[in-house]
Formats: C-alpha cells, structure tokens, sequence
C-alpha cells in the first residue's frame, strides 16, 4: 500500500512539474495573456481538467514557474559551494553560467513576471531572490573587503541581469563559444567597484517641443502601464488621468494597443536622437558608446515610457504596426555593437551584441525591480556598471 501511495506521489510531482515546464515555456514564447490553459494542456500532453486537478487557474500557474525557478536559482547556488570553495567568485561564475545556459527561465522568467502576480506573491518572490543574491555578494565580497554591502549587491544584481539576459539570447542564436564568453562578462561584472563611479553628464537637450492632448495620454498611459501593468489599466483609467472620458481617448489613438506602440515609438526616437546628438559631439568610437550609456540611463530614469516598452511589449505580439517600432529597436543595439567592435577590434559581431544586450539588461532589471532607483548614486552607478562590463 505504502509503495503504491509513494508511486501516485511522485508521477503527481512529475505531472506537476510537466505542466509547469509547458507553462513557463509558453509565457515566455508569447507572452502571459497570450497563452490559455488549453494552450498549457497541449503543450504538456493532457487535458484540461488534468490540468486542473494540480493547479486552480494560469495565474497559479505562473507563480508556481516562478518559483520553481527560484529554486533552480538555490539550488545551483547550494552545488556551488561557496563557502567552502578556494576562489567563490570563479565558482560563482561557473555556477551561474551554467544555470544560464542550461536553463535560463531560471535567471529571466521573473523578468516580466510582477506586473501578472499578486503583491504578496511578488513580495515572496523578491524576498527569495534577494537572500541568494546575499550569498552571491558574499562571494563577490570575498577577498575584496573594501567593497561596501551595498556595493557587492549591486555586482550581484548585475551578475543575474548578465546571465538572464545574455544566456537565453546566445544558446539560442548565437554560433560561439557562448560559455566563455559568457564567464568572461561575469568576470569582469564582479571585479568592478561601483563606488568609483562618476556623476552623469547632463543630458542633451533635444529642444523645446509643443505639447499636445495626445502628449498627455502617452504620459498619462505610460504611467499607469509602468504601476498597473498593461493588462491593468484601461482606457477610461487613462482618460480619467487626463481628465477626460475614456471614449474621447479614442478620437487620438483607436485602441489602447495603439497608445503601448505610440510609447513605444516615442522611446525609440529618443534614443535615436539622443544617438545622433552623441555621434555628432564626440569623435571616436570609445567617447560615442560613453554617451550612448550615459543617454540611454538617463532617458530610462528620467520618463517610464523605456521599461513600459520593455514591460508590455508582448501585447503588441502579432501587431502589424509593431514592425518598425522592432526594426528600431535592433538598429539602435546595432549602433552600440558596431562601436563595441571598433573599440575592440577583436570582438565578432556576436560577441558584441551578447555584451550590448548584456549591458543594456544591468539598468533595465534595475529600473524593473526599483528597490535602489531612488537613491541618488543610482544612475551613476548602473551606468559606471555598463561600461565597465562594455570595457569603455
């Protein structure tokens, strides 16, 4: 009796775990409003009453990935062995590199996360990830004792935003040694010192421009859409914020998918306008990729429209209009591998792009997960981070 009670347990765990595999993979294929549980059903080879049997709804789903990539991220931390290893940080950056390699939902998943959990389970979710972040700056902190803890914590954020962003890209696209190339930016992440960091320059100034009722609603929208989340506000929510109804929203923009491009967009000539500005002041490739750091922190501090962009745009999934606004986005990290390889001759094209997009994921995750953003050494900081991981 014993034996075939063990045996039901563990293909629940098992079934459990199929599902929860099939769900992470889909969430991250399509975006979490794009799936259905029928979706999950298929994927993972049941029905949906099967399904239903282990989980109430998609939204328990998608807490039960999250954490069973949080343990994943313990786990891998716990085979490390930090404490007793001869070097933690070489043993950190072969642990990590790993786990971003073989399963990167495990370093990425929470990404986008947050805005389709509840508060509490958000709150459980930062909690767990915080305390291995602890022991991953413990690490980093050894050997180094005038590294504050508050500085060791900003070198592990940046180790986990390196390996989130940078492992799932490259194994998938990316025809290289990936895992040397990827402990490399690790290495270099970890021996920083975020207290050598230098104040931002101001920013460029772009001009003056002439607000409009349809400025108000991008502002309006990208602010609800950064607190809320995409799927949590809706138009008359944004009309109230402008203080107009929601129908009249409608006589400047035909749907609230068109206000997330209209954001979008709008980020994305800003970038490239800050780009130009910075291409037309400076003259060698070095002083360029400096002030597309220092532009692209100070635009993402500075208006929510940026981590909306990057937040949200998986509404936009299958959008005609978003083609260009995509199109945009990718010239804009080509610019930066393109001076990337100037400054470093020796660098491929891929190698490149895995440090720009690794770069680029410090201040993001950053400003995702804004426990710090407020304090003002922030923007100095993740940006002294950037380039110190760029090699400029």
């Amino acid at each position: 009796m014993t034996s075939s009670r063990t045996a039901r347990n563990t293909r629940s765990a098992d079934r459990r775990r199929q599902l929860i595999d099939a769900a992470a993979a889909l969430f991250v294929e399509r975006g979490y409003p794009h799936v259905s549980v029928a979706d999950i059903a298929r994927r993972a080879g049941v029905s949906a009453p099967t399904l239903y049997r282990h989980f109430d709804d998609k939204q328990a789903l998608l807490f039960a990935a999250v954490q069973t990539r949080v343990d994943d991220l313990e786990a891998s931390t716990d085979a490390a062995g930090l404490d007793a290893a001869n070097d933690p940080v070489e043993a950190l950056t072969r642990a990590v590199t790993r786990l971003g390699i073989c399963n990167p939902q495990a370093t990425s998943l929470w990404r986008w996360s947050g805005q389709h959990l509840s508060v509490e389970q958000n709150r459980e979710v930062v909690r767990r990830t915080r305390a291995t972040l602890r022991r991953w700056a413990a690490a980093i902190n050894t050997g180094r004792p005038g590294l504050t803890e508050r500085e060791s914590m900003y070198l592990a954020g940046a180790v986990l935003s390196v390996v989130g962003s940078a492992a799932g890209r490259a194994a998938r696209t990316v025809p290289m040694h990936i895992e040397d190339e990827l402990m490399n930016l690790i290495r270099r992440t970890t021996g920083l010192s975020p207290r050598d960091a230098t104040p931002l320059p101001d920013p460029v100034g772009l001009g003056d421009t002439v607000r409009t009722r349809r400025d108000e609603i991008l502002d309006a929208a990208a602010e609800l859409f950064a607190r809320n989340g995409f799927a949590g506000s809706g138009v008359d929510d944004i009309g109230a914020a402008v203080g107009i109804t929601g129908p009249s929203v409608y006589k400047h923009f035909p749907s609230k998918n068109a206000i997330l491009l209209a954001i979008g967009q709008r980020s994305a000539n800003r970038l490239d306008a800050l780009a130009l500005a910075a291409f037309a002041a400076v003259p060698d490739a070095r002083g360029r990729l400096n002030s597309l750091v220092d532009s692209y922190v100070h635009a993402i501090t500075s208006s929510p429209d940026l981590v909306v962009a990057l937040t949200s745009g998986y509404a936009l999934a299958g959008d005609p209009h978003a083609g260009e606004l995509v199109a945009s986005q990718r010239r804009y990290v080509q610019r930066w591998a393109t001076l990337l390889m100037e400054v470093d001759p020796a660098r491929s094209i891929e190698s490149a792009r895995l440090a720009v997009h690794a770069a680029l994921s410090i201040v993001n995750d950053a400003e995702r997960m804004p426990r710090s953003t407020g304090r003002p050494e922030f923007a100095a900081r993740v940006a002294y981070l950037m380039k110190g991981l760029l090699g400029v």
